[in-house]
């Protein structure tokens, strides 16, 4: 176990480092001034000349690059132009905020997916498993951007019932958090919840055949535990995989989802550093979500070898 997670770690390096070194290069491919931005429309071209000196954005693409290498490996990750602030504070300030969604809504997503995608394949063909089965694909089908932009203007504008804009305080009330809460948590959550059922009904359905499940039946086992107890063990490696993906691909939702919910969070973050050209912090926080997505896989893949030993990722992937 230790030698796989010294082997893991080992190979996240080279993956960071494409990561730093697309997003540099990205970021300056964006269409735009930095210093025109910040300065505004009113700026004098000795202005915005004297600006670029002072952020360094002067110098050569490849210097810009080694200094901000030499930043990274010392835990620098720049400082924001925008805010005046260092990147990193900025991000660990927000990202509390992102957290209280996206972990409520992967929550919610196993806990109403899982046991749909269960029922379903326990009753294959019945009208549950028909009914469910599409809104799945709907789910799952479903554009982020439009189902959150449907959400505002049915359950905010028309109806009235929940608060559109920021993410509520303690001092108001507990239900002021939560009526914020709501629609961003149900838009993040749809996604996941369709696809952790269709998984769900995909893995126990080869799972509910096997000889090991039917002779546990023959043995008087009652059906319930048959299900929830074996056959869903078995079924789980695939689902975890999943779960873990969602989990990372969260927080790119998130950067749609906070902007339509004016969430104070990352998404809403590395909105405003896009449209500020801010280059420090659109990199700082490119890195930071890459640094949560490997990491995620690496305990995905720890949690794959407790619960499923056979697999050996040492000798390449296959199985012992």
């Amino acid at each position: 176990m230790l030698k796989t997670i010294l082997k893991r770690l080992v190979q996240l390096v080279p993956i960071l480092f494409v990561v730093i070194t697309l997003t540099f290069v990205l970021t300056r491919m964006i269409p735009g001034n930095p210093a025109a931005i910040l300065l505004g429309p009113q700026a004098s071209p000795a202005d915005i000349a004297r600006m670029q000196e002072e952020l360094g954005l002067n110098k050569p693409m490849l210097e810009q690059y080694v200094n901000y290498l030499t930043g990274i490996s010392q835990g620098d990750f720049g400082k924001s132009i925008s805010y005046n602030r260092p990147v990193l504070s900025l991000i660990l300030e927000r990202l509390p905020a992102t957290l209280q969604i996206t972990l409520t809504s992967m929550v919610l997503a196993v806990f109403i997916g899982v046991p749909i995608g269960v029922f379903s394949a326990v009753k294959q063909y019945s009208a549950f498993d028909y009914i469910f089965m599409i809104l799945a694909l709907v789910g799952v089908s479903m554009p982020i951007f439009w189902l959150g932009l449907m959400l505002v203007l049915v359950f905010s504008v028309k109806l009235g019932w929940f608060a559109v804009l920021g993410m509520g305080s303690l001092q108001n009330g507990f239900w002021d958090v939560v009526q914020h809460m709501v629609l961003p948590v149900v838009c993040l959550t749809t996604i996941p919840t369709a696809t952790f059922a269709r998984i769900t009904r995909s893995s126990m359905l080869e799972v509910v055949n096997k000889e090991s499940i039917k002779a546990l039946r023959a043995r008087g086992i009652r059906e319930s535990l048959v299900i929830w107890k074996h056959a869903l063990k078995n079924a789980l490696p695939p689902l975890v995989t999943v779960i873990g993906m969602q989990l990372a691909s969260a927080f790119s939702g998130a950067i749609l989802t906070e902007t339509i919910f004016s969430w104070p969070g990352m998404g809403m973050l590395i909105y405003s550093a896009v449209f500020n050209r801010d280059y420090a912090l659109i990199q700082g926080a490119v890195l930071f979500i890459a640094i949560i997505f490997v990491f995620v896989n690496l305990i995905v893949d720890l949690i794959y070898l407790v619960i499923n030993p056979r697999v050996n990722y040492e000798g390449g992937g296959g199985t012992a």
